[in-house]
């Protein structure tokens, strides 16, 4: 997890947790004015959620596993370069990349935002595993 990501989970939880401290002392000193508050609160809560879901998708921070973007260069005849996963990869004349089990053994985590490079003719790099590589020709 990001330090971005650390941040806005925080900022949620706390949101949560001041609003239900709001809406309990609320309803322990006068139930009848709770019930607009209950309503300002849900709103603002729902604003703010999705302005920090909108924030998050759109801020550059990755995807479902909560990992930085790396640098990824890809440089050179047929290379090819990823931040993350490669399932399968040809770069040769008249091959094709054989599908990769469903599931890789080890699963390694995405590089975590470090570069990642692949330099040279049909050179393959990738930040987590890669399932199949086939840079030769027929």
């Amino acid at each position: 997890m990001t330090g971005r990501s650390k941040v806005l989970m925080w900022t949620g939880i706390g949101l949560c947790v001041a609003g239900a401290a709001g809406l309990v002392v609320g309803g322990v000193l006068d139930v009848d004015a709770a019930d607009p508050w209950a309503s300002v609160a849900g709103g603002a809560a729902g604003l703010v959620g999705l302005a920090l879901t909108i924030y998050a998708l759109f801020s550059g921070a990755s995807g479902g596993s909560g990992t930085p973007h790396a640098s990824v260069t890809a440089s050179g005849a047929r290379s090819v370069a990823a931040g993350g996963s490669i399932g399968a990869v040809a770069t040769g004349d008249g091959v094709q990349a054989v599908a990769p089990p469903t599931t890789l053994p080890g699963s390694a985590p995405p590089s975590g935002g470090r570069p990642v490079t692949a330099s040279g003719e049909r050179s393959v790099a990738a930040g987590g595993d890669i399932g199949s590589v086939s840079t030769g020709d027929a």
